[in-house]
């Protein structure tokens, strides 16, 4: 009997922690929108800024990506994008003001490439 009672009793307990946790409001989860031709903008190498003359950096719609003839898809994860092929893979930070932060060694140790998209709104384009 005591067993009976304590089932009953554990089975309305988890009833209880069922609805509760059913009443609670779920979020959406937000993606952010970063397709898009990102310029090169800053490059950094030993610590000193040099001017950037590097291709495109280009994020698509469908979720795959060009860079310097380097094509493969990537995705967005929290404040990184992650770009990969089959063979490699590596993660850009999102910044304010649509820009791309991508850090990587080179033969020149670490290096450090900004990107901006260029946004148009009304005819006009700027760097936003």
């Amino acid at each position: 009997m005591k067993w009976v009672r304590f089932a009953l009793n554990l089975a309305r307990f988890l009833a209880a922690i069922a609805l509760l946790l059913a009443a609670i409001p779920r979020s959406q989860a937000q993606t952010v929108n970063v397709s898009g031709r990102y310029q090169c903008a800053q490059a950094k190498m030993r610590g000193k800024v040099i001017p950037c003359k590097a291709a495109p950096l280009i994020l698509k719609n469908d979720g795959r990506f060009e860079l310097r003839g380097w094509e493969g898809n990537y995705l967005v994860n929290g404040q990184w994008v992650e770009l990969s092929d089959s063979l490699i893979k590596t993660r850009a930070k999102i910044e304010p003001g649509h820009k791309i932060v991508l850090r990587y060694y080179g033969k020149h140790g670490l290096v450090e490439m900004t990107y901006e998209r260029r946004v148009a709104e009304l005819g006009k384009t700027a760097l936003s």
